[in-house]
């Protein structure tokens, strides 16, 4: 369906855990223990994912926190993937609990991977997650790759003086491996106030000429994409503070607790679960609806006094 600027909204971010064995210092590194807060079951997610396809959206990616620490997350993918009108599943992970698993979460119906990766350097991707073993990522990614996940897209999300050495060795294993490697711009969300670790997009294309815009894979996609003579794979751009892009965004998100927040960078949200205590989905119908169609034109980051009133992880990423 329509909001009411006219995008047309057709992309679900769904939550199904605020849990996760990271602590990524952009995320989560300043909430203590990891959340255990009430989480919708695989049947209230099912629901949701039919009254979304009612509604024109077709496409759903599985968040966290990390969904692969829901023992259910297969189901929640076979379910999802066999409502009429939803054509992909696709999911972000960080792969720490993927060795092994991406042939079943394939054959449940999982069309698609993006994978957390901000370092390609063991000691500092462990200091930068909070003890994260980047054996483990790069073994995800060897199986998703073998089993055909593709394209497989690595999210790196780049901080000057942090990583920001490592955005040539991210370049090359798109030129080498089928993969798309994306950098995203940091954003005020939790810990991330600082605008000094900051890269904008233009200064890293400024001091790489050679590469050059490619079209994008799909419509509303947040990313832009390059490429060079001989690279296997794209590099991408997701730029939310230095390029916004809030007009031709398609998505909402719908978070493990059953709070829908129709745009990342505001904090108005609304809950589903008295819709989904009803015995049919008229409720939920009309309250999906109402939330798409009054989809905010625009993200706040750029708002003096603007503070997100949840961390990266809570929200669903």
């Amino acid at each position: 369906m329509l909001d009411k600027t006219g995008r047309r909204i057709e992309y679900l971010r769904l939550s199904i855990t605020e849990r996760c064995t990271l602590k990524c210092t952009y995320c989560r590194s300043d909430e203590g223990a990891c959340p255990k807060r009430a989480e919708l079951s695989a049947d209230d997610f099912v629901r949701i994912g039919r009254a979304c396809a009612a509604l024109g959206m077709n496409k759903i990616r599985i968040t966290g926190g990390e969904p692969l620490l829901r023992h259910d997350v297969e189901e929640i993918i076979s379910r999802l993937a066999a409502i009429d009108g939803i054509s992909e599943i696709a999911m972000t992970t960080n792969a720490i609990h993927l060795p092994g698993r991406a042939r079943a979460l394939k054959e449940a119906g999982l069309a698609r991977l993006n994978i957390s990766l901000d370092s390609l350097q063991p000691a500092r991707y462990a200091q930068m997650t909070g003890g994260g073993d980047l054996a483990c990522v790069l073994a995800g990614i060897a199986d998703s790759l073998a089993c055909g996940l593709l394209p497989l897209k690595l999210n790196a999300v780049l901080m000057r003086g942090v990583n920001d050495d490592e955005i040539d060795d991210f370049i090359n294993l798109a030129k080498q491996h089928p993969l798309d490697v994306r950098f995203i711009e940091l954003m005020p969300m939790g810990d991330n106030s600082d605008i000094k670790k900051r890269i904008p997009t233009d200064e890293i294309l400024a001091a790489r000429p050679w590469l050059k815009p490619l079209p994008p894979r799909h419509p509303g996609q947040p990313s832009a994409d390059y490429g060079a003579e001989g690279f296997v794979g794209r590099v991408g751009f997701i730029s939310p503070i230095s390029h916004q892009f809030c007009g031709e965004c398609n998505r909402i998100r719908i978070m493990s607790d059953g709070m829908l927040r129709p745009c990342l960078g505001k904090n108005s949200e609304l809950s589903l679960l008295n819709a989904l205590a009803d015995v049919d989905d008229t409720t939920l119908l009309e309250t999906i609806r109402t939330a798409v169609y009054e989809k905010p034109s625009g993200h706040a980051f750029h708002q003096e006094g603007f503070t997100p009133d949840k961390t990266m992880s809570r929200i669903g990423g």
